[in-house]
């Protein structure tokens, strides 16, 4: 039996396609090589292989779209934290079978399709498809009916069989054993060929308790199929078929993937007890605006039998005072028409972390009530941990407060004074003078060229080694003509200042060497919701952030309407909302290296050292894949057997680790490598640069941004020197 989870997704432009649309597109050859041959965002090769493993082709277009920089809308990340989150999707159970028969079973439900053996001919194949939609048909529920299943769409391959199939279903409600409910009431199985309808009741279903099987004679490609509770009338003093039956009732609560310092949270109820393990919701509202549909993931479910159709309050209470639930300042009700009409009803609740407290799972209350204050029903849920990069870094929270603390007294309001950037000339005290002429054919980035007899103003507390044309050299950071690169310590005699005779070439301002040596930041990957995290957690003045980003117009009023009630939040959004520009101009702007200039006229230098840690260790574990091995080799000495410990959580089903995949162990292994440096991003740097400069095939002949990070943590003394006053401004 080949089963395959298939999601189905909305339609999009040809240029940009999501994973399981491309997915969905290798059901069609020739759609697939018109698709790749006019996209530019997906990789040119042979899929095939990909077909049976959706994680190895998700992962293949992730590294194609350069992970998780720019392929979301990533104005919803707090919300839903986490790579291709923003994939919206259904879920679908789609088998193909042969003559033996089987059976086909919808994840997350008790809705089950048998087909018997013999079927079908001998050497041909019956595929059958499932899908649940949570909302009933229309005209279904009145006074005298009500649905208590989801309606299902079955579709077959080929609807010329020999034998019937069975469908086998739970429903939510059973009917009273009164003799008045029996005789009142039944339960009838409804099937059409069109998901709107009509609706014709079928002879041959069978109810026990709660479950009813039904069998199907005459097949269709497509029908629809719904239960429902019905009568014919309806006697004093019932006042609806809900009278009459044992109604259930079920709520699914909905998070993301990973908790995040602030989330929201999604209550969906239904009347029926089909639960998706998954739940798309198009209606959140950021910043005053809709945002497009984003994904979110069961994380707990309750169902309880309703007497009658009332008005309804559902809240949450947390049992964990590291988090809480933000008030609205209006009750979501739940109305009784609205279940009367079986309509699936979702509201959102908002959770946040209290006072930069550390992150892990937690547990909350769900209370349900009537508008007088009765309880219905409550139960407990407990939230996934947090993402397990993110769960690290905040960690480190204590690292970046100790460091800031030395350099800026917290002031008694709680926020930090942060000193001004100030646009100076920067004054050096080394320079050299070039011994030969080095002009390059083929330009190198972060490689100064040069005559012989410049005047090259020096940079840095000392040489930097890394790989020039062929050969490992050892280079200073230096400055001609208004741009920094390295020279080859050998090309270069070093002069005092007082033997300088012109310094025209050496002019540089602190504002040219910011915006220069945060040049690597425009080409390194980086995990979103991470960053959001470090920078909301360890900012503690939203204005100044907002200042520095021109965005110095927000307004109390803009926080209002977000309901950002706490710096973290604050910071949040205006992080967000850079993220978001960023996207809209992608061309032209890098959000990454916004934000990091950013910082650095903040004098956050603590803060922009994490974050290229970070990012260089992604960007290093993508870029060397299988290589890793190698680096491990010659960087800690592992042996095969250790190297195939960090393969062994990513193996697919052949045993082996795919190409798309390799990124995994050389992650967790990079960052188990760059822990022992502690503090030192210097030092680490340095060593990741020489270990890769060394391999048989440096990647660091192609990729040159590492090198440039060298630059930047060699200047970042200077700039802070020259930068800044060394009074506190108010």
């Amino acid at each position: 039996m080949d089963q395959v989870l298939r999601p189905s997704s909305s339609r999009k432009s040809e240029r940009s396609k999501s994973v399981s649309e491309l997915l969905d597109i290798l059901h069609d050859t020739s759609h697939a090589h018109q698709s790749i041959h006019h996209s530019d965002q997906i990789l040119i090769q042979d899929l095939e292989w990909l077909q049976n493993d959706r994680e190895a082709y998700k992962m293949a277009w992730l590294s194609q779209r350069q992970l998780a920089r720019s392929c979301m809308d990533l104005n919803i990340i707090n919300q839903s934290p986490g790579w291709a989150q923003t994939q919206i999707a259904e879920t679908i159970a789609v088998c193909k079978l042969n003559h033996q028969g089987g059976s086909v079973q919808l994840p997350d439900s008790d809705i089950i399709v048998h087909v018997p053996q013999g079927n079908i001919a001998i050497g041909e194949f019956q595929e059958v498809s499932l899908r649940a939609f949570l909302d009933p048909p229309p005209k279904l529920n009145h006074n005298l009916s009500c649905t208590v299943s989801p309606l299902l769409e079955i579709r077959l391959s080929n609807p010329k069989t020999i034998k019937a199939i069975l469908l086998e279903m739970k429903i939510g409600a059973e009917v009273k054993i009164d003799p008045l409910s029996q005789v009142m009431t039944k339960m009838v199985c409804l099937h059409s060929l069109d998901r709107e309808g009509p609706f014709q009741a079928l002879n041959n279903c069978y109810v026990y308790k709660d479950t009813i099987q039904a069998k199907f004679l005459d097949l269709s490609h497509v029908m629809y199929i719904v239960i429902a509770v019905q009568a014919e009338a309806i006697q004093p003093p019932a006042a609806t078929i809900w009278n009459y039956i044992h109604k259930t009732t079920s709520i699914g609560i909905y998070g993301p993937k990973y908790i995040h310092p602030s989330f929201t949270v999604v209550f969906v109820v239904c009347g029926h007890n089909y639960v998706p393990g998954k739940f798309a919701v198009s209606d959140i509202r950021t910043g005053g605006k809709n945002t497009s549909p984003v994904v979110f993931y069961l994380w707990g479910k309750h169902s309880w039998l309703l007497d009658k159709p009332q008005d309804l309050i559902i809240s949450a209470f947390s049992c964990d005072p590291d988090f809480e639930v933000k008030i609205e300042k209006e009750r979501q009700i739940i109305a009784q028409r609205q279940l009367e009409a079986g309509a699936v009803i979702h509201q959102q609740v908002f959770f946040s972390s209290v006072d930069h407290r550390e992150m892990h799972s937690f547990v909350f209350q769900v209370h349900a009530g009537s508008l007088d204050g009765k309880p219905v029903t409550q139960f407990f849920v407990t939230s996934p941990d947090p993402a397990p990069n993110l769960k690290r870094l905040l960690d480190l929270q204590s690292y970046f407060q100790e460091r800031e603390s030395k350099r800026v007294p917290l002031l008694s309001t709680g926020f930090i004074n942060y000193p001004t950037f100030q646009v100076k000339k920067v004054k050096f005290t080394n320079y050299g003078i070039t011994v030969k002429t080095v002009l390059r054919q083929s330009k190198i980035d972060y490689l100064l060229e040069y005559l012989k007899g410049d005047i090259i103003a020096l940079l840095g507390e000392g040489p930097v080694r890394a790989i020039g044309q062929s050969k490992v050299k050892e280079w200073y950071v230096g400055v001609l003509r208004g741009k920094i690169g390295l020279v080859h310590c050998k090309n270069v005699k070093v002069i005092c200042k007082e033997q300088v005779m012109s310094i025209s070439d050496s002019i540089l301002t602190t504002k040219n060497l910011l915006e220069q040596i945060a040049l690597p930041f425009k080409n390194l990957t980086y995990i979103y919701s991470v960053v959001l995290t470090l920078v909301s957690e360890n900012i503690y003045d939203w204005k100044v952030l907002a200042n520095v980003l021109d965005y110095s117009h927000l307004a109390q009023e803009d926080f209002d309407q977000i309901q950002a009630d706490n710096e973290p939040e604050r910071v949040s959004y205006i992080v967000k909302k850079l993220k978001e520009d960023c996207h809209k101009g992608r061309s032209t702007r890098k959000f990454l290296y916004e934000l990091i200039v950013a910082l650095l006229k903040m004098d956050h230098q603590a803060l922009v050292e994490r974050l290229l840690q970070e990012a260089v260790i992604l960007t290093s574990a993508v870029k060397l894949g299988r290589s890793w091995r190698e680096f491990a080799e010659k960087s800690a000495g592992l042996t095969k057997h250790q190297m195939q410990a960090y393969e062994i959580p990513y193996r697919g089903k052949s045993g082996d680790v795919s190409a798309e995949m390799m990124w995994k162990p050389a992650y967790d292994f990079l960052y188990a490598w760059s822990s022992h440096y502690g503090n030192s991003c210097r030092d680490m740097l340095q060593d990741l640069q020489s270990v890769l400069d060394k391999m048989k095939n440096p990647i660091t002949k192609r990729w040159r941004d590492l090198t440039g990070t060298l630059i930047l943590v060699n200047s970042l003394e200077v700039l802070r020197v020259t930068a800044f006053t060394t009074s506190q401004e108010a």
